[in-house]
């Protein structure tokens, strides 16, 4: 199969090659006319811009690699939409990579990116060793790390205040009258320590005991959420709520209540961590903490077109506040 080329084009609309290349560019010396009639005759023949060609003459390939751990992760997949978003705004294309939980795995598509020559790559790190497996290779290109505090690294990244948001949760439930509240989740992650060290604090200040009932598994997903739910509702439920760390794990803590016929938030307050999509349908009607998912990547991807285009050198930390959205799955016990 043969692709189309200029010189196709310009064979077919009777012109030269550079009348095509410059209307294509919109050069003015071409009137509206012709340009409007050499685009038209583009896209009839399916003409298509070899952007590996421009990209070696121009020195840019206007494409910016994302890296998340998992597409299939409502929160992540909300991410790369406005990252995408953004980035189309200023005139680049994403190129999107899913790393999976291996470490080996993450340096590989990173190293894909690079060899495609993008000019910038924006990284939802899946572990706290995410930054030394990747450091050879983010040196080499401007990075802006994104969602994962990365506390007093070298590296630019934008991240939520995840401490707060647990902490202002925690206020919440302890506004409502709980003083038995159970902590659900993981802490591999800088993220979710993070969180749990606001739990911590928030405990420490309201005189709570520190109730913790931790995950093996290395990502929050909603099939995990209901098997450590499963497990945890196996022993007797002595508190009244509890606060998961993150959307998916309440998600799935939801559907192994509803399965064992635990009453939410009858029997059991429940608060979550991100403000997925999916927790404001009806039957969910989840309280949980918003991170602001579309300002975090408008900001992100402004920071890494910042060094892409004025070749800002240092790094920046960003980190936004959290709020808390009150829903249906938190009652009052006063």
């Amino acid at each position: 199969m043969k692709s189309v080329t200029l010189k196709d084009v310009a064979r077919a609309a009777g012109v030269s090659y550079a009348t095509v290349s410059r209307a294509l560019s919109g050069s003015s010396q071409i009137g509206s006319d012709t340009r409007e009639r050499i685009i038209k005759l583009c896209d009839e023949m399916g003409y298509t811009t070899n952007y590996v060609a421009r990209s070696m003459v121009m020195k840019k390939t206007d494409l910016i690699g994302l890296v998340v751990p998992s597409i299939d992760n409502e929160f992540m997949s909300q991410l790369a939409h406005y990252a995408e978003m953004s980035a189309r705004t200023h005139g680049y294309n994403i190129m999107l990579c899913n790393s999976g939980p291996d470490l080996k795995q993450e340096k590989t598509v990173v190293k894909l990116l690079l060899g495609r020559k993008v000019d910038g790559i924006l990284i939802v790190p899946q572990s706290p060793k995410t930054y030394e497996n990747i450091q050879a290779y983010t040196d080499q290109v401007p990075t802006v790390f994104l969602s994962e505090n990365l506390r007093d690294q070298p590296q630019s990244y934008v991240s939520v205040d995840n401490s707060l948001g647990t902490f202002l949760g925690m206020e919440y439930l302890y506004s409502l009258g709980h003083r038995d509240i159970l902590y659900f989740g993981r802490r591999h992650s800088t993220t979710h320590q993070l969180r749990a060290e606001g739990y911590i604090r928030a405990c420490q200040e309201m005189g709570l005991k520190q109730r913790f009932f931790n995950s093996e598994y290395s990502r929050s997903s909603i099939e995990n959420g209901y098997q450590m739910a499963k497990e945890l509702f196996s022993q007797p439920i002595d508190y009244t709520a509890i606060f998961a760390s993150t959307d998916s794990n309440a998600l799935g803590l939801l559907k192994a209540a509803d399965e064992l016929h635990i009453a939410i938030p009858e029997r059991l307050s429940l608060i979550g961590f991100d403000n997925i999509p999916a927790t404001a349908l009806p039957r969910i009607d989840l309280t949980t903490i918003e991170q602001p998912m579309r300002a975090m990547a408008v900001q992100a991807v402004d920071m890494l077109l910042d060094k892409i285009e004025r070749g800002t050198q240092g790094y920046v930390h960003q980190i936004m506040t959290p709020s808390l959205v009150k829903r249906g799955t938190c009652r009052s016990l006063q």
